[in-house]
């Protein structure tokens, strides 16, 4: 939101001198910090960050008063002199409930004015342009003084009455904006005896607005249930100022104030003479006062807090605040909706009182520390046995695109069941069904930017939905490893992934991590679609498991010790010719069967070759080492071990390399 230093200083004169700097010094300690400030125009403009749960802070006059509240100074006079209401020359009928539960209007003869300079100025510095128009500046300028959305209709365009009413099924409206909006049941509305004229708390409708050509306006300052415009302006995708200060809860005790501040500008500026005004409905019901035990604001300070200086805090804020027996009775101003609980109440004493004041402390250690959760050990662990493999742990969003297909993992499920209600956009209004979708896009971008290789992996949830059953979530791996093997190393020779060494690493890679054998080759059916711009053939793999479906590691316990022997090692080398289709766990297993009773330590492939061996062959480098515990080995025992080694590999097609 943007503050103007000079408008800030009207509402609270107690700031006339502060430099910029002390401003955001200031500001940055109530919990609103600056992110910039501008000092190219007339005044500095401040851009400060109002959380979500403040939309009573929205306005100059509200950010003015947390200030006088911090520094206990009192805020400038508000100029507000209140109508006398008279008839009502417009009826007006409130029928959608506590959606809208009131409703003030005014009806003025516009005259030949215009909008003066320093109000232009003061627009063009929250940017916003001025229209020319007083009606539409006026309400403009008071939004940003003083944070209650107002509106004015042209009064010869409205036909009968106002209503404020739910909108039929298939009812348009064309906003000021000048796009038609299908309205639904859901949208509240503000309409006349012929149909719709606004979208109440968002923007008003095109066939009213007020012109150059416009004689007579009708004001509109009302209240709209926050949850019901949000709704709205997400429905609908239209969010403006109003809806921001409706949306987040506007003071409904101002709703009046706002009106007659509005037609005090307008006779003002451009001698408008007021007609009526008049009102219709109800406040909201205020809330139950709040009770707040001493021994609960002492435990959030985690000190004891003065009881004078706490009152003081709570009434600078306009609360209400009585003494009760072991602490206070508190009713909340109108404007300040997020004072709920008893926490909310502490937390703004020690906010007013400084969070500098809070003393340092070490929480009390009584009891053990929880273990850390077998899930949260076994992802970590994953981790970081990838990232020593040389894979890059990446997050992505949890939500996609519908438009997007999840290619690649299909589960079978129904991707609408997983969409959202309320999502942050289209583009990311359904949770993700598998992780390889995103991990792809994150490869694809990084090979198109230059790299050479990539390998990522992420572990997240994933979900996966079926009618009449609860949404499930599954804690899931993913891996992709796309590029060429070897990427920037100028010592290593580019490889293509495709090569049987790159799929032999992969598959070495999920072993090492304990993915079960009937798995592991699951990601050859994951081969990378085509890349684009740059990267000239689809090259690389993809894969995604369960973490449910990884056996945990044992529990780590002291190693039994094994003997070791005095005598001599003796290693043989076998070099076979097999089939490029042959797979190597099958020949190890018929080897190490055969040599079963034997002294055989260990037993590896240690080079594979290809060159000038044929069509279809390869060369595997098979190294036995054996070793007896009580004896020295003798050459003639081992060379009938070398010819049982032989004889298994010949079984599965195998040939001796002469």
């Amino acid at each position: 939101m943007l503050i103007e230093m000079d408008a800030l200083t009207k509402e609270l004169p107690a700031l006339a001198g502060t430099t910029p700097g002390a401003l955001c010094e200031l500001l940055a300690g109530l919990g609103f910090p600056v992110d910039a400030v501008e000092t190219s125009g007339p005044s500095p403009v401040l851009e400060v960050d109002i959380t979500a749960n403040r939309g009573d802070a929205q306005s100059h006059r509200s950010l003015a008063r947390d200030l006088a509240a911090k520094l206990g100074a009192r805020l400038g006079p508000l100029d507000h002199v209140p109508l006398e209401e008279g008839p009502a020359l417009v009826p007006i009928r409130l029928e959608a409930g506590d959606a809208g539960p009131f409703y003030s209007t005014a009806v003025l003869e516009l005259g030949r004015g215009t909008t003066p300079l320093p109000a232009r100025t003061f627009l063009a510095a929250m940017g916003s342009t001025a229209k020319g128009l007083p009606a539409v500046d006026a309400s403009n300028e008071l939004l940003h003084r003083y944070g209650h959305p107002t509106h004015a209709f042209d009064a010869d365009k409205v036909k009968g009455g106002i209503r404020v009413r739910w909108a039929w099924e298939g009812e348009v409206l064309v906003t000021l904006d000048g796009v038609e909006r299908k309205l639904t049941s859901q949208d509240l509305l503000i309409a006349d005896d012929e149909g719709p004229i606004g979208m109440a708390g968002l923007m008003g409708g095109d066939g009213t607005k007020v012109t150059a050509a416009t004689r007579r306006v009708l004001l509109e300052s009302a209240w709209f249930d926050p949850r019901t415009v949000r709704a709205m302006a997400q429905r609908h995708g239209l969010f403006t100022d109003a809806s921001q200060r409706f949306g987040r809860g506007a003071d409904p005790a101002f709703a009046r104030v706002a009106r007659d501040l509005l037609v005090q500008r307008l006779q003002a500026w451009g001698g408008a003479r007021l007609v009526s005004a008049w009102a219709a409905g109800s406040m909201p019901p205020a809330p139950a006062p709040i009770r707040l035990a001493w021994t609960l604001l002492d435990r959030v300070a985690g000190y004891r807090v003065e009881r004078p200086a706490a009152i003081a805090f709570l009434e600078r804020l306009g609360c209400q605040v009585r003494e009760a027996d072991g602490g206070l009775e508190v009713q909340p101003p109108t404007w300040r909706h997020d004072l709920s609980l008893p926490d909310d109440l502490a937390e703004e004493v020690l906010r007013l009182n400084g969070y500098d004041a809070i003393p340092a402390a070490l929480p009390p250690l009584d009891c053990a520390p929880v273990p850390l959760s077998a899930g949260y050990l076994k992802r970590r662990r994953l981790a970081a046995r990838l990232a020593n493999l040389g894979f890059f742990q990446t997050v992505t969003l949890g939500f996609g695109d519908p438009m997007e297909a999840e290619q690649g993992y299909p589960k079978g499920d129904h991707p609408d069941l997983r969409t959202l209600k309320n999502p942050l956009g289209e583009d990311y209004s359904v949770m993700r069904g598998t992780l390889l979708r995103d991990l792809s896009k994150v490869a694809r971008l990084n090979l198109e930017r230059g790299a050479k290789e990539v390998r990522l992996f992420e572990i997240a949830p994933v979900f996966e939905a079926h009618p009449g059953q609860p949404l499930q979530e599954t804690w899931t791996l993913g891996l992709v490893w796309a590029g060429e093997e070897g990427g920037e190393d100028p010592l290593t020779p580019p490889r293509r992934l495709s090569k049987p060494e790159g799929q032999a690493f992969l598959i070495g890679v999920l072993r090492s991590l304990g993915v079960p054998a009937e798995a592991v080759h699951e990601f050859n059916n994951w081969k990378l679609p085509g890349w684009e711009s740059g990267v000239k053939e689809p090259v690389g793999w993809r894969f995604e498991i369960a973490l449910e479906a990884i056996p945990d590691e044992p529990e780590q316990i002291v190693p039994r010790f094994a003997p070791f022997s005095r005598f001599p090692v003796v290693e043989r080398d076998l070099s076979l010719l097999v089939d490029l289709g042959q797979s190597y766990t099958a020949l190890r297993q018929a080897v190490a069967a055969a040599l079963g009773g034997t002294p055989l330590q260990d037993l590896r492939c240690v080079d594979v070759f290809h060159k000038g061996l044929g069509k279809g062959r390869q060369a595997w480098l098979l190294r036995l080492r054996f070793q007896a515990m009580e004896r020295t080995l003798t050459r003639e025992e081992v060379d009938g071990w070398m010819a049982l080694a032989l004889a298994a590999a010949r079984t599965l097609g195998a040939e001796r390399r002469s």
